[in-house]
C-alpha cells in the first residue's frame, strides 16, 4: 500500500495545518504498528499489574484486583488480542464492575497492544464527562499510562477532552448521537457502552452499533468490540438482541452445602414478607438456604459456561444480574428491600428488572378499560383548575378539517387534570383557524385560589401540513409554542430531545434554520399514560381519612364523554416480528380516532419540554407560591386551602418557570 501526502512548505505552513500533518503521520504509524505481533498478557493479568483506582471515580480506590469481581476475569481475557473472540457481548445489572473492565481494556491497549481505538456513549455530552471522569483518572492514576498519554496541556500533545494520542494510536470517545464521531477514523478497538440508551438512528444515517462497527472492516480478524449495557425494553433492546444471537454465557456457582453448580436466578432469593434483611439464597438442588456470607467465596469458585448453541464462536455473550455484586456493593438485602418498594409501581419494577437483575422489562401497552375511565371520572367545574394543578399545558393535533386541542394542569409527580378540550373547525388551510388557535395563547382558566393561568408551553404536532405550522409558531413565537416530530421507540432518559433548527417554507420563501423543531418518542409518553390510567386509586373513604393519589394519576371530568375516552384508549402496544426475525414493539390502532391520544402525548411534551420533569423543590414552591397555594412540601399531600384572599383585580399568573 502506498500513501500519497505531500509535505507542505515551511514558510507557509499553518500550526492547524502541521498539527493535522502530525496526527496523520501518527495515525499511519499505528496502523503499521498494528501488524506487529500481539503480547501474551491479557486485560486482567495488566488490571492486576498496572491498574490503580482513582478516588475521584471508584467507589473502592487503591490497586485493581480482579479477584474482586472474579466473574470479570474470562469477559477481559476474551477481551485480550490473545484470544479469537472478536465481539465480547455484556448484558448485565448495575453495580457489576463493567465500567472498570471497560477502562482496564482501554488502558491495556495504550500501553501493550497500541491501535486507534473509537469509545462510544450514548450522546457526546456523556462521552464528555466520561472522559473527565474515567478517562482522565485512568491516566493520571496510572503511571505507566501516564509516561505514554502526553498532558493536555500544549495545542499540539494531542490530548483533548474527546482524544487522546498515544505512540501508535489513538483513543477517540464520541457520542452515539453523533454520525460525524462515528465515521471519524478506522478503528481496530471499539467500546460501545450503554448501548439500549443509544437513538434508533443518528442523523438519517442508521443504526449508531452498526456504524461503529463499520469502522473495523480494515482490521478484519484482528478487531476487538466490546458491546456493554444494562437492559431496557424487551423486543427493544439492544443489548438483548446480541445477547440472544451469542453464546448466552452464565455464571455458575458451587453452593456451599451440596457444591452443585448454578447460575443465580432472583426467584430462588426468599425472604419473609416485610422482612428484606432475611434474604437469603435457596440452592437449585438441596434446597438449603444459601446467606450472603457464603457469596465472596461462590463468586471465587465460580465459572462461565454458555448455555446457548450454534452462534458464531468469535462472539462471547455474557450476562450478569446484581445478585452477583461483591459483598459491600449491592447485597441480597438491597435487592429484597427495592423489590418491595416497587410492588404496585411499573415505573419502579421497571427499573428494579433492569438496574437490579440485568433484565429486559415487558412493556405492558394493554389499553385501559374506557368503560372504567367513565365510570371514575370526578366532578369539578368546567374550564377550571383544581388546586394542586400548578401549571397548564396543551397539545394540538392538526388534522384536514380542524385542530384539535387538550388543556392539561400538572402538579407534583406529574398529576394531571383534564381542563379544556377544543376543536377549532376549518383546518390548516383556513387562516381563521389559526388566528383562533393564536387567541388561544392568550386564554385564561381560573384556579381553585381565584388566580387565572395561561398556557405555559403548547405542543403542536408538525406530521401534517407541516409548513403551515412552522409558518404559525415562527410568527407567534417559540417561548409559548413548540413544533413536534413524533418518532417511534421508547427513550425513558430522554422522551423529548431537541430543538432542532429546520428549514421552513414561510409565505412561499424558504428560510433557512427558521423553526425549531422537537423529537418526541410517543411511545413512551403513550405507555407512560396508560400506566398512569390503570393505577389503583384510594377510595373516597380512604382520601378522607388522609390517604393521598399516587405519583402521575390522571383526574378526567365528568365532562370528558364516551366518544372522547374511547379516543384515549385507541392504541395498544403489540410485539411484532420484523423481516429479519428480531422481536419489536409497535403500537396499532384499535379503532381509527385517536386524537385524545395523540393530544395527550403532546401535552406531555409540553410539559417535558418546560421542565417539569427536572424542576426542583424550589420551582414547585414557586409556582405555589405564585398561585396562593400553601406550601405542601416534596410528598403528594393535598395542599391546604390558603387564606390569602385574592386580589380583587383579576390576576394572570405566568411563571418565569415556564417559558
Amino acid at each position: 500500500m502506498s500513501v500519497n501526502s505531500s509535505r507542505p512548505q515551511p514558510e507557509t505552513t499553518s500550526i492547524s495545518t502541521a498539527h493535522d500533518y502530525e496526527g496523520n503521520r501518527q495515525f499511519l504509524r499505528s496502523l503499521t504498528d498494528g501488524l506487529t505481533p500481539d503480547p501474551p498478557m491479557t486485560v486482567a493479568e495488566w488490571a492486576d499489574t498496572y491498574r490503580i483506582l482513582s478516588g475521584r471515580a471508584a467507589a473502592e480506590a487503591g490497586k485493581y484486583r480482579t479477584s474482586r469481581t472474579p466473574y470479570m476475569r474470562e469477559i477481559m481475557e476474551s477481551l485480550s488480542p490473545s484470544s479469537p473472540v472478536e465481539r465480547v457481548v455484556f448484558m448485565k445489572a448495575a453495580q457489576t464492575g463493567a465500567t472498570e473492565a471497560g477502562n482496564n481494556f482501554i488502558g491495556f491497549i495504550i500501553h501493550q497492544a497500541p491501535g486507534p481505538i473509537l469509545a462510544v456513549q450514548p450522546t457526546v455530552e456523556l462521552a464528555k464527562r466520561n472522559s473527565q471522569q474515567r478517562i482522565d483518572p485512568l491516566i493520571e492514576d496510572s503511571a505507566e499510562l501516564r509516561k505514554i498519554v502526553a498532558p493536555a496541556r500544549s495545542r499540539d500533545s494531542g490530548n483533548t477532552v474527546l482524544a487522546k494520542r498515544f505512540p501508535g494510536g489513538q483513543l477517540v470517545l464520541t457520542g452515539a448521537n453523533s454520525a460525524t464521531g462515528l465515521r471519524s477514523m478506522p478503528a481496530r478497538y471499539v467500546f460501545l457502552d450503554e448501548v439500549d440508551a443509544y437513538p434508533g438512528d443518528v442523523d438519517g444515517e442508521g443504526d449508531p452499533i452498526a456504524l461503529a462497527e463499520a469502522r473495523t472492516a480494515t482490521f478484519g480478524h484482528r478487531k476487538k468490540l466490546f458491546l456493554v449495557s444494562t437492559p431496557t425494553i424487551k423486543g427493544l433492546s439492544r443489548i438483548e438482541r446480541e445477547y440472544e444471537a451469542s453464546d448466552q454465557r452464565r455464571y455458575f456457582v458451587p453452593c456451599p452445602h451440596c457444591g452443585t453448580m448454578q447460575w443465580l436466578q432472583f426467584e430462588r432469593l426468599r425472604w419473609e414478607k416485610g422482612r428484606p434483611g432475611t434474604a437469603a439464597y435457596i440452592c437449585d438442588d438441596c434446597e438449603a438456604p444459601i446467606t450472603e456470607a457464603a457469596k465472596t467465596d461462590m463468586l471465587a469458585k465460580g465459572e462461565w459456561r454458555p448455555t446457548a448453541e450454534g452462534s458464531n464462536p468469535k462472539t462471547r455473550g455474557y450476562h450478569l444480574s446484581g445478585l452477583y455484586s461483591p459483598v459491600g456493593w449491592t447485597s441480597w438485602s438491597d435487592i429484597a428491600r427495592s423489590w418491595d418498594e416497587a410492588q404496585h409501581n411499573d415505573a419502579a419494577l421497571k427499573t428494579a428488572k433492569n438496574v437490579l437483575l440485568g433484565e429486559t422489562w415487558m412493556e405492558s401497552g394493554e389499553a385501559p378499560d374506557w368503560q372504567r375511565l367513565y365510570d371514575r371520572r370526578e366532578q369539578w367545574k368546567a374550564g377550571t383548575v383544581p388546586e394542586k394543578g400548578l401549571f397548564l399545558t396543551a397539545g394540538a393535533d392538526v388534522q384536514k378539517d380542524r385542530i384539535e386541542i387538550d388543556v392539561w394542569a400538572w402538579g407534583r409527580g406529574l398529576e394531571s387534570w383534564l381542563i379544556d378540550h377544543v376543536v377549532i373547525e376549518g383546518g390548516p388551510s383556513d387562516p381563521t383557524c389559526w388566528l383562533k388557535l393564536t387567541r388561544l395563547l392568550s386564554q385564561t382558566w381560573a384556579h381553585a385560589s381565584g388566580q387565572h393561568m395561561t398556557i405555559a408551553r403548547l405542543a403542536i404536532d408538525t406530521g401534517f401540513e407541516t409548513s403551515a405550522v412552522y409558518a404559525w409558531s415562527r410568527a407567534v413565537g417559540f417561548a409559548q409554542v413548540a413544533p413536534v416530530k413524533g418518532v417511534e421507540g421508547f427513550n425513558r432518559a430522554s422522551p423529548v430531545t431537541g430543538p432542532t433548527f429546520v428549514d421552513a417554507t414561510i409565505a412561499g420563501k424558504r428560510l433557512r434554520r427558521g423553526a425549531r423543531l422537537w423529537t418526541v418518542a410517543t411511545s413512551t409518553f403513550k405507555a407512560e399514560t396508560y400506566r398512569f390510567l390503570r393505577q389503583d386509586r384510594p377510595t373516597g373513604q380512604e382520601l378522607e381519612a388522609g390517604a393521598v393519589y399516587r405519583p402521575g394519576t390522571i383526574h378526567l371530568p365528568d365532562w370528558a364523554d364516551g366518544e372522547w375516552l374511547k379516543q384515549l384508549t385507541a392504541e395498544q402496544l403489540v410485539t411484532v416480528k420484523t423481516k429479519r426475525g428480531f422481536q419489536r414493539l409497535e403500537w396499532q390502532k384499535l379503532r381509527e380516532r385517536n386524537e385524545a391520544l395523540d393530544t395527550r402525548v403532546y401535552a406531555r411534551a409540553a410539559a417535558w419540554i418546560a421542565g417539569a420533569d427536572r424542576w426542583s423543590e424550589a420551582h414547585w414552591q414557586e409556582l405555589e407560591r405564585q398561585l396562593a397555594v400553601a406550601l405542601v412540601g416534596p410528598t403528594s399531600a393535598p395542599a391546604v386551602k390558603s387564606n390569602a384572599r385574592p386580589s380583587a383585580q383579576r390576576r394572570t399568573v405566568r411563571s418565569s418557570y415556564m417559558g
